[in-house]
């Protein structure tokens, strides 16, 4: 098991601190900052509101001993940051057990490749490929996903294009436009390397649980990270910036927010943010997503040549991966998004169990139903995420298109996934974008006073 490394929490008591750069939040963009900054011997200071460090990346042990991810944790092929730092922290990286192409369950039926379904749909998604390559049309802003699915013959293919759309970006089909689809299609690579596996964005795994990164990264800051610490507020002011918490205030040159604009949205600014900061947390919101991991003595689907990569079109409408590791106990990893996500929210944990395995009995057999154990995570209730995988512009607005808009405001400073040039909204985007703000405050550092 990894170090399960919570930073200090320190006493009610606490007295205002100074520190030369303050880093409000504790995710995968904001400890890289952090570590940055403390290895070129700045003094940094890691604000967190929640009681554990990682934001949207969280590893758990199960009972057999093997680690799962109940958050971020695909490796992309050319995600070479991540692979590095899986490297340099002394983690295992393993491929995926995937097969050629996942099959698409409807009911009790997996629906033919070469069936009228797959064919439309196949034809579709070129259509959003080529679109999103020459540009979608301008009538795409206030255009919704559910609006343009509503034009597509067979109800069936609207179903799983519906299904696709909502695991690949967590978002509400009618909260999200087909301009901003194609906008974040064509930053990400294209549909086929959003959807892929093998070669694609979910090629591989870490063995001890990518959440042990972000562990590790925190148990290096030690008493740098405070966890437990909400920021409510931050002012600029010639001396730098103050950043307020219920145990005091923080004093420091220089603040990095490294929390979705959604969730710095919840932070007051003194002064005001200028209006395009503004406009961007107004206008975004946090994707609805419900993961869960069941885990079995071994991966008895493989015993009898059957796939668990699948994606399954009855509601609630769901992704199926085997990511069980090499010589280990099996693994199903489920993925559920967009508002089919939030209905599970009215289930107890029995129910949202039988619920996304029964019907996979007729896929890989009854021994589905018996997990060694089951893991869940609906990240949309986490009050200190707000949701995953990333923010999402809300229809008619372009103010949360990848990448999201990170210049300086005076001494604050803008990391998070979202701002990532590459690979925005994956864990590659937020190592990424926490190398570039580190970058940017040692820079103003060394141009003004110095990093003594």
């Amino acid at each position: 098991m990894g170090p399960q490394a919570q930073g200090s929490t320190r006493s009610e008591n606490d007295r205002s601190t100074a520190t030369t750069v303050a880093v409000v939040g504790a995710g995968m963009s904001g400890l890289i900052a952090a570590r940055a900054l403390h290895r070129q011997g700045i003094d940094v200071l890691v604000l967190e509101s929640a009681d554990r460090p990682g934001g949207r990346m969280m590893a758990e042990t199960s009972p057999l001993g093997s680690r799962l991810d109940v958050g971020g944790q695909w490796v992309g092929h050319d995600h070479r940051r991540f692979i590095a730092l899986a490297a340099e922290l002394g983690t295992t990286l393993f491929p995926m057990h995937t097969p050629k192409r996942p099959d698409v369950i409807a009911g009790n039926r997996k629906l033919a490749v070469c069936g009228p379904v797959m064919l439309t749909a196949n034809a579709v998604l070129l259509s959003w490929e080529i679109r999103s390559r020459l540009g979608a049309p301008r009538g795409w802003e206030s255009q919704t996903v559910e609006a343009w699915l509503r034009k597509v013959p067979g109800r069936k293919v609207r179903r799983l294009l519906e299904v696709l759309v909502a695991v690949s970006t967590t978002s509400d089909p009618d909260r999200y436009s087909m301009h901003a689809f194609a906008a974040t299609v064509r930053h990400q690579g294209g549909l086929a390397a959003m959807l892929s596996t093998r070669g694609g964005a979910q090629e591989g795994l870490i063995a001890e649980g990518a959440g042990t990164l972000t562990e590790r990264l925190a148990a290096e800051l030690g008493p740098r990270l405070l966890t437990g610490r909400r920021v409510t507020s931050i002012r600029r002011h010639s001396g730098g910036v103050t950043l307020h918490t219920a145990y005091g205030d923080v004093q420091a040159a220089k603040a990095i927010v490294s929390v979705p604009p959604p969730m710095s949205a919840r932070i007051v600014y003194d002064p005001p943010l200028p209006a395009n900061r503004t406009e961007l947390e107004q206008n975004t919101y946090m994707g609805s997503v419900h993961k869960a991991i069941a885990v079995y003595e071994r991966p008895f689907w493989r015993e009898r040549k059957r796939q668990a990569e699948a994606v399954f079109l009855d509601k609630p409408g769901r992704a199926l991966f085997d990511t069980s590791l090499p010589g280990g106990p099996g693994h199903l990893c489920v993925l559920v998004a967009g508002p089919e996500a939030r209905e599970l929210d009215r289930l107890d944990v029995d129910d949202r169990r039988r619920a996304l395995l029964r019907p996979l009995v007729a896929h890989l057999g009854p021994e589905v139903l018996e997990p060694v154990s089951w893991h869940e995570k609906p990240w949309h209730l986490d009050e200190h995420v707000g949701g995953g995988y990333a923010a999402l512009p809300l229809p008619g607005s372009r103010a949360g298109y990848f990448p999201m808009p990170s210049d300086p405001v005076g001494d604050i400073h803008w990391a998070g996934t979202e701002t990532a040039e590459e690979h925005a909204g994956y864990v590659e985007g937020a190592i990424e974008s926490g190398e570039r703000a580190a970058r940017e405050v040692i820079d103003s550092l060394l141009g003004t006073a110095g990093t003594g």
